[in-house]
């Protein structure tokens, strides 16, 4: 099933000291350009929305040598730019706290479409904390920030590349404050929200989730942490009982290995420095980070500003390619996600029954 118009991605531009407005154009005349798009490629069937400072953009196009490209896409009508003004200007490499609330604006408008329904996916360039916070709002992360603005309770983080996806159960956090955040009931949830996205934005049937332990060798029987024992292990079992087909905990250091992975949908990691170092060895330069839980579609790029980069032509647009296509292969997997579901309560009247034949249940059946 298609959807019966094209899908709508909105683009964040982010910091715009950093390499997001000129990744952002790279990324699209790379993929827009006659020919460059494959019949099969998710993109091809997309319109974009840019949203960010126009004046910016065509600057920052034309200082990495894509201004002519960029009119010429623009007029093409494929792609659109949302403006909205600079507090002020803003120099490649160069952070201003003033234009903090210009970064903001930019969160709060892809949000609103999405929300509304006027965006079927956001895609974010990458923003500078540092700024927004100099600014005077406090602001910890795009993840949390579109979590709060979407009275979303639990959001989780998993990046995808290399052939890999790693979930987190834990993002953020000292790694002294990581075994206390590791709660049966949290994992529970976790791995709710991963095994029905998986489902529904991945189309993925019966999903199979690998569990890491969070101590060395899974905790040695008990020897080395119990953490496994008395939190993990029952998580996984209250998982199973849902339906949930997650199995674990494996020792983080040999998990990672093909003959492991082999029919795995997705790597559940207790933190953020046992799961990302593998898939960023795998896939740097072509990541995807990944919010799941929302009530939208969120990607991103799994790097950072690149402040030495901006302006210079040398920053590779291929995550931020990557994030697009991730974008677009989640909104046409909802949309059949959807059409199904509507398919079934319509055949058998009942909302419960197209919940257990799509995954929309809190505890979806095992097959």
């Amino acid at each position: 099933m298609t959807s019966a118009r094209p899908f709508v991605l909105a683009i964040t531009t982010g910091e715009p000291a950093g390499v997001g407005p000129e990744l952002t154009v790279q990324a699209l005349v790379q993929c827009l350009t006659p020919s460059a798009l494959s019949a099969t490629d998710p993109l091809e069937h997309c319109q974009f929305a840019v949203l960010g400072d126009a004046a910016l953009l065509a600057a920052r196009a034309q200082a990495v040598g894509l201004g002519d490209a960029w009119q010429a896409l623009l007029l093409q009508g494929r792609v659109r730019v949302e403006h909205h003004s600079l507090a002020v200007p803003a120099v490649a490499g160069q952070l201003n706290a003033a234009n903090g609330p210009y970064v903001l604006a930019l969160l709060d408008a892809a949000i609103d479409g999405a929300v509304a329904g006027t965006f079927d996916a956001i895609v974010t360039a990458p923003l500078q904390k540092s700024t927004i916070n100099d600014s005077g709002v406090a602001f910890t992360g795009h993840t949390e920030y579109l979590a709060e603005r979407t009275h979303t309770p639990r959001v989780v983080m998993m990046l995808a590349g290399g052939g890999l996806r790693v979930a987190l159960a834990t993002t953020h956090l000292p790694l002294a404050q990581v075994p206390g955040a590791i709660r049966r009931d949290d994992l529970l949830e976790t791995l709710v929200i991963l095994n029905q996205d998986l489902m529904r934005h991945f189309g993925v049937t019966r999903p199979r989730i690998l569990v890491t332990g969070l101590n060395p060798h899974a905790g040695e029987s008990g020897y080395l942490g119990r953490e496994e024992i008395d939190v993990i292990s029952p998580a996984l079992d209250d998982a199973h009982a849902a339906g949930i087909d997650a199995r674990g905990p494996y020792p983080a250091d040999t998990l990672f290995q093909p003959r492991h992975l082999d029919g795995a949908d997705a790597v559940l990691a207790m933190y953020h420095d046992q799961g990302l170092p593998v898939l960023k060895y795998a896939s740097f330069g072509a990541g995807v980070n990944i919010t799941l839980g929302l009530p939208i579609i969120r990607t991103s790029v799994d790097h950072g500003t690149a402040l030495d980069l901006a302006g210079t032509g040398r920053a590779e647009s291929g995550s931020l390619l990557e994030a697009l296509r991730t974008a677009a292969t989640m909104a046409a997997n909802a949309a059949t996600h959807a059409q199904l579901r509507a398919g079934t309560v319509a055949a058998s009247g009942t909302a419960s029954d197209a919940a257990a034949a799509t995954g929309d249940a809190d505890t979806p059946p095992r097959s």
